[in-house]
């Protein structure tokens, strides 16, 4: 698996790819996930698919992976809406980028994920577009305020999507974290209809195997769209 670094209007770039892939998964990533890439790289091994996955610097979690602005939730930094922005650099920079430097086909397909408030972004992004295939959202913040309510009214448009939570994550301290585990059972049943979804329970709280989690994501949802083939 070949590494390539780079920078990218500002920010670090981790794209990593085998060759000839038949599928780019991108991440968001903060300072802690970008130093476990390599070991998520490693879990990744026998993927269904060959891959590529460009993994992108978020400098400011809350600013920039959030659908909208929210007041604090833990701590005093309030979540400052800012995903627009975000994608809006997914779309037009990073994605030409990428094909470029490697060489992928336009048609490759693509897989957005990560995890926490990355695996929402996630799953917010498949909402405004339907450019990715499949949504890997490992951990997802769905607690976030307003989540669920606002998914009802905008479904998401990925065909393919893959949910999972820690079984001790709901029991958080935090009465609004706390409330993640009815939250993501109600992402999931809204999404079960016409999605190909699946909802796995990872044991241990949240701060558990952050990067073997989100490359279990990226591989079901590579072996999902295999069978879809």
């Amino acid at each position: 698996m070949e590494k390539k670094p780079f920078d990218l209007d500002g920010r670090r770039v981790w794209l990593y790819a085998a060759e000839a892939p038949q599928i780019l998964f991108l991440q968001p990533v903060d300072s802690h996930d970008a130093e476990l890439l390599d070991r998520e790289i490693e879990a990744m091994q026998g993927c269904a698919l060959p891959f590529a996955l460009a993994a992108f610097e978020v400098k400011d979690w809350n600013l920039e992976l959030s659908p909208w602005a929210a007041p604090p939730v833990f701590g005093k930094t309030p979540f400052c809406g800012g995903a627009e922005e975000t994608l809006g650099f997914v779309t037009t920079r990073l994605l030409p980028e990428v094909k470029s430097r490697h060489v992928l086909p336009d048609e490759i397909a693509l897989c957005i994920g990560g995890y926490s408030l990355a695996g929402l972004f996630a799953l917010w992004t498949a909402t405004q577009t339907a450019l990715f295939s499949g949504v890997a959202a490992a951990s997802p913040s769905v607690w976030f305020p307003a989540w669920i309510d606002y998914v009802r009214e905008r479904p998401i448009r990925a065909e393919t999507v893959y949910l999972s939570l820690g079984d001790r994550e709901e029991r958080a301290k935090n009465p609004v974290m706390a409330a993640v585990g009815d939250r993501i059972r109600e992402q999931y049943a809204l999404l079960q209809a016409d999605h190909a979804v699946t909802l796995e329970w990872n044991p241990g709280n949240h701060f558990q195997d952050s990067e073997k989690r989100t490359a279990r994501a990226f591989c079901w949802v590579a072996e999902s769209l295999k069978r879809q083939e």
